[in-house]
């Protein structure tokens, strides 16, 4: 079978097409056969070897897929032969491991999918466990009636979009182009800021009537990051899910007491938290597995490449043009 290896961390090049034994399933193990591949940052932190959690060398650094059960291996009950699956890193013992046309896991670690389910679409999910955390489990002073999602057009941002819709609130997007806005509204994104040429302060204050949003989702922090504040509104909080610009210059406590009259809070979030809370991450997993079987929510995919094409999934990733998430097929 093909599977993808790191040897030595790097860039998209890093990524080796190898050929490897078709792995067979121990005691309480199933064996998938792939149908689609999930791309995502982790996948990228392991190929440049500076992930926190990092699997040893040479590792195969996917995270997410799709598939159905080939084979069963002594013991498992549960499962049939044919049948549609997805598996996340998030519940084996360490990250990567999925880019092959076999996974070997054990059975415990898969979660079933209805029939109906479109395993592309599937593969997404795990953008949707992170939103439906976000939004529903960080455990905001009050429920928030509205939220500004930074980067409303990629692969968690969209899926922020559709649930916070879902869960009935006004949902303002920040993007960087007109295709990105056209794209974040089809999602049901309420109101649209260009960052680049808006003060994205000021104007969601202007479309919030002056009170502000009950939830501002940032994954890019930086130098940014403490102005958001004054984009909330009493009781607000302001979320850090990743820092893709590095950490905040500013003194985040003085930046707060500066909005002393709204009482804002501010989270570093990571779905690290469910490393050791399986009932937990699993039951976000069952939420947004029911809601896309109830086409509920309605995964957005930017390109749809080969497993031999992986050099140019994670190219595509990097270049943060995509609409959507990245996937790959065998």
């Amino acid at each position: 079978m093909r599977a993808v290896l790191v040897r030595q961390p790097g860039g998209p090049d890093a990524l080796e097409l190898v050929e490897l034994p078709v792995p067979v399933p121990g005691p309480g193990q199933v064996q998938i056969r792939a149908e689609a591949f999930g791309v995502g940052q982790p996948d990228v932190l392991i190929r440049r070897g500076i992930y926190k959690w990092m699997p040893p060398l040479p590792a195969n650094p996917g995270n997410d897929v799709a598939g159905r059960i080939a084979a069963l291996g002594p013991g498992v009950e549960g499962f049939a032969i044919d049948q549609k699956v997805l598996l996340s890193a998030r519940d084996l013992s360490q990250r990567g491991g999925c880019y092959a046309d076999y996974v070997v896991a054990p059975a415990d670690a898969v979660h079933a999918l209805p029939d109906d389910v479109d395993l592309q679409a599937a593969v997404c999910l795990s953008n949707y466990q992170v939103a439906y955390a976000l939004l529903h489990e960080c455990r905001h002073p009050r429920a928030p009636a509205s939220v500004l999602v930074i980067g409303a057009a990629g692969g968690v941002g969209t899926a922020l979009v559709q649930l916070a819709k879902l869960a009935g609130m006004t949902v303002i997007g920040t993007v960087s182009t007109e295709e990105k806005a056209a794209f974040a509204k089809a999602n049901g994104a309420d109101h649209i800021i260009f960052y680049r040429r808006e003060d994205v302060v000021a104007r969601t204050r202007e479309l919030t009537g002056g009170e502000g949003v009950g939830l501002v989702l940032d994954h890019v922090c930086g130098p940014e990051f403490a102005g958001y504040l004054g984009a909330l509104g009493k009781w607000g909080t302001l979320l850090s899910y990743n820092a893709f610009a590095g950490l905040p210059e500013e003194n985040l406590m003085a930046a707060m007491r500066n909005h002393l009259d709204i009482c804002p809070a501010v989270r570093c979030f990571s779905f690290h938290i469910y490393d050791h809370d399986r009932d937990g991450r699993r039951a976000l997993m069952r939420n947004v597995i029911e809601a896309l079987s109830r086409n509920a929510i309605k995964p957005a995919i930017s390109a749809v490449l080969k497993l031999d094409e992986v050099r140019k999934a994670h190219a595509l990733l990097e270049q943060g043009s995509a609409l959507g998430k990245i996937i790959m097929t065998p």
